[in-house]
């Protein structure tokens, strides 16, 4: 009588290491300015583009551009007084590092604005095309502003701590509250002229609820 044949038992995997989370690299200084002056200029940018269609954007930029259609006050002066009593809460809920960094970019946002109209003159884009690359830019610039510890202020400040405190995305916070403010546009631009605007609005929270979840991204 032959031996039964034992079949062979499958091999034990090795036991999985713990998840070790990477340590979290904090920027320089000296990154921390370049990024700065990176994200506001290439927000200041987007930010001219639409006002050069009269299209309007969310948050307290597109408060700022529904202002600046009505009063003869420059945008860059507008944004800067707008975003003022948002500092308060950046100061009591964030501290007084992301305060001043958050004022810093909202006083280079200001002063770029300006700089683009004196070099670029007038512009003549389609609605469509200023709003989708406005849109683009300001949300690109965005993303590099918060990744360094700040935020244009206003409905920034709201979104990131909707985000930290409650896990909410800060794209989809902010997108919600950028409705209001496109709605409110009726009242001053076309009816036309605001669907562009939330169309091209969709644009802008799509780059920051894609790119900017909680834990994504671990530079500090």
């Amino acid at each position: 009588m032959s031996a039964p044949t034992l079949s062979p038992t499958p091999a034990t995997a090795p036991p999985q290491p713990a998840e070790t989370r990477r340590p979290v690299v904090p920027h320089s200084r000296t990154e921390d300015v370049l990024g700065l002056l990176t994200g506001t200029f290439v927000v200041s940018l987007g930010l001219h583009l639409l006002k050069s269609s009269e299209i309007v954007t969310g948050g307290t930029a597109g408060l700022s551009l529904l202002l600046s259609y009505g009063l003869p006050v420059p945008f860059g002066v507008l944004f800067f007084l707008v975003n003022l009593p948002f500092m308060v809460l950046a100061v009591a809920k964030k501290g007084w590092s992301f305060a001043v960094r958050s004022l810093i970019s909202i006083a280079l946002v200001s002063a770029f604005t300006p700089l683009h109209a004196q070099l670029f003159g007038a512009l003549h884009l389609p609605a469509i095309y200023a709003a989708v690359c406005g849109n683009v830019l300001t949300g690109i610039g965005l993303l590099i502003v918060f990744r360094h510890n700040s935020s244009l202020g206003g409905f920034n400040v709201v979104a990131l701590i909707a985000q930290e405190r409650l896990g909410w995305r800060a794209g989809y916070v902010q997108m919600g509250l950028d409705v209001l403010v496109i709605v409110t546009a009726l009242t001053v631009v076309s009816p036309a002229a605001v669907l562009i605007s939330a169309f091209g609005a969709v644009f802008l929270n799509g780059v920051l609820a894609l790119n900017h979840r909680p834990g994504r991204y671990l530079g500090a």
